[in-house]
């Protein structure tokens, strides 16, 4: 079984990424491979809705020019999947909506193509605005028919400067219980 996590934030090794990594460190103890995708300083085009993907039904986009096919190859090859972003003006990254935008007209052209993945959102904060951001990963993961893994909150830390959220204890315990809760999750449906 694997894991694949993408960290949506502009910052490589900010805040989000630390969030993620609390919530991969218990899925690696569980015994599932992880690995995680940093955007930070790529060019992602966003979907031109060229709709190309709905004629060749490829499991890829046709925009060529950046690495989201190689994204999308991971996404269907995984058994679970994190897409975690800091909150931008009460939304998620521009580099992660590109991605959930190309790889959802993708995976909506190739039926079941992330059907019955186990998806978890994480989002970092500063102060407010984090549910919207948490709320749309969701309903990317709803939309392709994926089980959204849970936690005993809101999968959301908060924290301005890099490593700010390690003060958020609640944040933390929540990442760290959603590792526990996914490992788990991907057990149960892959026995």
């Amino acid at each position: 079984m694997k894991v694949v996590a993408f960290n949506g934030s502009a910052r490589k090794d900010g805040n989000t990424a630390i969030l993620i990594n609390h919530v991969l460190k218990r899925i690696k103890a569980e015994g599932i491979e992880t690995e995680l995708v940093q955007l930070a300083g790529q060019k992602i085009h966003g979907c031109t809705a060229c709709r190309t993907c709905f004629e060749t039904k490829n499991q890829t986009c046709a925009i060529a020019d950046d690495n989201v096919n190689t994204y999308i190859k991971k996404l269907a090859e995984a058994d679970g999947i994190i897409l975690g972003s800091p909150t931008y003006f009460a939304m998620m990254s521009p580099e992660m909506k590109a991605l959930i935008d190309r790889a959802g007209f993708v995976a909506r052209a190739t039926p079941d193509m992330l059907k019955y993945k186990v998806g978890a959102a994480v989002v970092a904060v500063r102060r407010a605005g984090g549910m919207t951001t948490f709320d749309a990963i969701n309903h990317f993961f709803l939309i392709n028919q994926m089980i959204i893994a849970g936690s005993n909150y809101w999968n959301i830390g908060v924290g301005n400067k890099k490593g700010d959220v390690e003060n958020d204890s609640e944040g933390v315990e929540t990442m760290e219980t959603l590792g526990k809760n996914m490992a788990w999750l991907l057990k149960k449906i892959k026995a």
